[in-house]
C-alpha cells in the first residue's frame, strides 16, 4: 500500500480574511489550503488578494526540502508573520507566489 503523501493542497470553498492587530491584511475567495503532515493547515493565498503594500520582505530565509525556498515578511515591530515560496520546488508551484500567515 503506498504511503499517504507528505503535503496536499485543498481548494477552500469559503473566503478566507486575516487581521493583525485590527488591520486586514488579506481578503480572499481563492486561497488553498496546504495540509503537511505534523504541521498545522495553513492558508496560501494569491498576492492580489493580499496587502503587499503593507509587507516587504526580511532578511530570513529558509529552505524546505518539500517546498523550496521560503521568503519571509515582517509588519511594524511583529517579525515574519507570513511567508511565501517564490519558486517551489517541482510539484508544488500551485503555491508559488502565493502569502501564508502566522494565524
Amino acid at each position: 500500500m503506498p504511503q499517504a503523501p507528505r503535503i496536499t493542497l485543498h481548494p477552500v470553498s469559503q473566503r478566507v480574511q486575516v487581521h493583525v492587530d485590527g488591520k486586514l491584511l488579506a481578503d480572499s475567495t481563492n486561497a488553498l489550503e496546504l495540509r503537511e503532515t505534523g504541521y498545522p493547515p495553513r492558508h496560501y493565498i494569491p498576492r492580489e488578494d493580499v496587502r503587499m503594500d503593507l509587507l516587504t520582505p526580511s532578511k530570513t530565509t529558509t529552505h524546505c526540502p518539500f517546498k523550496g525556498d521560503t521568503v519571509y515578511f515582517p509588519l511594524g515591530e511583529k517579525q515574519d508573520i507570513a511567508w511565501s515560496y517564490e519558486q517551489p520546488v517541482e510539484g508544488m508551484e500551485t503555491i508559488a507566489g502565493r502569502v501564508a500567515f502566522y494565524e
